[in-house]
């Protein structure tokens, strides 16, 4: 069994994405747990603060440290350890392959939820990673660890119903997926692909790797820059941007002369032993 743990101000906000659809069914087969620390039940103030006023001056306020570290050890001690991620502007862009790389750790993950105007600084030195999902500023860290307990927790096996699922999918491969289309084949007009109802499955394979390509170029020419190094001559040649290879003409068979004994010359055509 795989292992979330949210570390927050509001935990209530995981209780919906935990109970409901996908994960909430691998929840109710066993195929994940979670848990939730709640960083108020660390604090030592009457009123259960977990903000000051920054050193220095300046708006807002910073959580501070000893409640917020307090609660990280906790998370570990639920979870008989973990891999520490912390929800910052300040962290390595949240992609495919960085979901792909933390579902593969073997520990718990424990995804620590920020607020106010930030941390206090010496947080950091408790956490393992942090991680962004965007440059964009969110009111607080939960909607993050949302976003990046999904993304990871759907590439444990057991989670998905069809482990297969995950595999062919936007970004998987580092393409966007191609098209999909299901029942009834024609919609106001518009018309599934002839070549999807024909049964051919290489043709079908062929046309989803140009259709998943040509949507990469068209709605991510960031992406395909950086991958069309990639692409075979065959399929550059299923997209029309190259002719295909020229067969090789055969070699044709050499004539030796024989010289008679006369001194004449009698042309032979040179065989292998097979050919006699």
């Amino acid at each position: 069994m795989r292992e979330l743990c949210f570390v927050s101000l509001f935990p209530e906000y995981f209780e919906v994405m935990m109970h409901h659809s996908i994960l909430g069914r691998a929840v109710a087969r066993g195929a994940l747990n979670y848990r939730f620390v709640q960083i108020r039940d660390f604090s030592r103030d009457k009123h259960r603060r977990v903000d000051d006023a920054p050193y220095g001056g300046g708006p807002g306020l910073v959580m501070k440290a000893e409640p917020l570290i307090l609660a990280i050890e906790e998370g570990r001690r639920l979870c008989g350890g973990g891999h520490v991620v912390l929800m910052s502007p300040h962290g390595q862009r949240f992609n495919q392959a960085q979901a792909h790389r933390l579902s593969a750790l073997s520990q718990p993950l424990i995804l620590v939820c920020g607020h106010y105007e930030g941390i206090d600084e010496r947080v950091r030195s408790y956490v393992d990673e942090e991680i962004s999902i965007g440059d964009f500023v969110l009111t607080g860290g939960e909607l993050a660890a949302m976003v990046v307990g999904d993304a990871v927790s759907r590439l444990w096996s057991g989670v998905l119903g069809n482990d297969a699922s995950s595999i062919d999918e936007s970004f998987s491969d580092g393409w966007l997926e191609y098209p999909q289309y299901t029942r009834p084949e024609t919609v106001r007009g518009a018309r599934v692909p002839d070549v999807l109802l024909n049964g051919n499955h290489a043709q079908i394979a062929q046309w989803r790797r140009c259709a998943s390509i040509l949507r990469t170029q068209e709605r991510r020419p960031d992406i395909f820059d950086d991958k069309r190094h990639e692409l075979t001559h065959d399929e550059r040649v299923w997209l029309g941007w190259e002719a295909p290879k020229k067969p090789q003409k055969r070699r044709k068979q050499t004539q030796k002369k024989d010289i008679q004994s006369d001194g004449s010359a009698n042309d032979k055509i040179d065989r292998s032993p097979h050919d006699e």
